[in-house]
């Protein structure tokens, strides 16, 4: 069967597309060498993409990745909420998203003139943003977190003052049984990972009997206490590293299985549902990674006021581990 091109269009054979995507990759390093780049993919990105990545990680460790770099420009292969945050934390490297259309749509479940009015009316609460959010909202919050870092963040909290949690309702439930609090939830969640049902993942044990299942906490409460954990990607990789199990059922989007399987080769990797694929983070190809290097742009960009206010609260985040 022949596989198809990165944009799914072209009626080349495999062949064909193969050696367009070598050529691609070719020109890609080059270009990232003479421009002292580097690229940064999230892992739910296409194989191809996270080949020519320099790091393949979540959300903390792009973030963290791109805090740390000495590299001149930051190609963020991901959705658009990542590359804000990469320049938040970069105000002065040129920092690229190569497909500004790539929006994450939990992130757009909170708006910042919502979050503005619930500050409004209850000025004594914390607000704690998952980092899926945009930039106008960071700047409404007193702290940021990642899946990876969500509790250590919430422990961090002034204890006994009100929290909301936004924008996703499944992990800030997830919080709030695992650490024991009574956060306020945002009525926002991920659609890929919403999708996922408990039933799913009965006819995944059902299919693959003795499989470890693992899955997302931006999943549903049920799903969540139907796996074996409830983990973020790098706590996926980091707990597959060290378990004896050589079987797993994952239930995240399905382009963290190609970082599985190439950093577990002995391992065997089960997506729980065929439908686990978000068409925002397969938007992005190499074709379109090239042409933002040779052109330095799609730039991103945030006004001034929103700019400081942001970046604080990441920072504050980056700060907790």
């Amino acid at each position: 069967m022949s596989k198809m091109p990165a944009n799914g269009t072209s009626n080349s054979t495999g062949s064909d597309w193969e050696q367009q995507q070598r050529e691609l990759k070719e020109k890609i390093l080059r270009l990232k060498s003479e421009r002292n780049a580097v690229i940064l993919a999230h892992s739910y990105q296409r194989r191809e993409v996270q080949e020519v990545a320099d790091l393949v990680g979540d959300s903390f460790q792009l973030a963290r990745a791109a805090q740390d770099t000495d590299a001149d420009v930051i190609v963020l292969s991901g959705v658009s909420f990542m590359a804000e945050t990469a320049k938040l934390l970069n105000p002065d490297k040129v920092v690229l998203h190569p497909e500004p259309g790539a929006t994450c749509p939990m992130a757009e479940m909170a708006d910042a003139e919502a979050v503005r009015a619930y500050r409004g009316q209850h000025p004594d609460t914390l607000v704690v943003s998952y980092v899926n959010t945009l930039a106008e909202v960071k700047a409404e919050s007193d702290i940021c977190c990642t899946s990876a870092n969500a509790q250590q963040v919430v422990e961090s909290l002034e204890p006994g003052r009100p929290v909301i949690f936004l924008p996703d309702r499944n992990l800030g439930d997830y919080l709030n049984q695992k650490v024991g609090i009574d956060m306020r939830l945002w009525d926002g969640y991920c659609p890929i990972h919403q999708r996922l049902t408990a039933e799913e993942i009965t006819e995944a044990r059902r299919l693959h009997p003795g499989a470890e299942v693992l899955v997302h906490p931006e999943c549903e409460p049920e799903v969540i206490r139907r796996a074996d954990r409830a983990l973020g990607t790098t706590g996926m990789v980091k707990y597959i590293a060290s378990s004896p199990n050589r079987e797993f059922i994952i239930g995240t989007e399905e382009g963290l299985l190609y970082k599985l399987r190439r950093e577990f080769p002995d391992r065997v990797f089960h997506l729980a549902a065929g439908h686990l694929i978000c068409p925002n983070m397969k938007s992005i190809n190499l074709k379109k990674i090239l042409d933002c290097l040779e052109n330095l742009e799609p730039r991103v960009e945030l006004p001034e006021e929103v700019f400081e206010k942001a970046r604080r609260s990441l920072i504050r985040m980056m700060e907790i581990v």
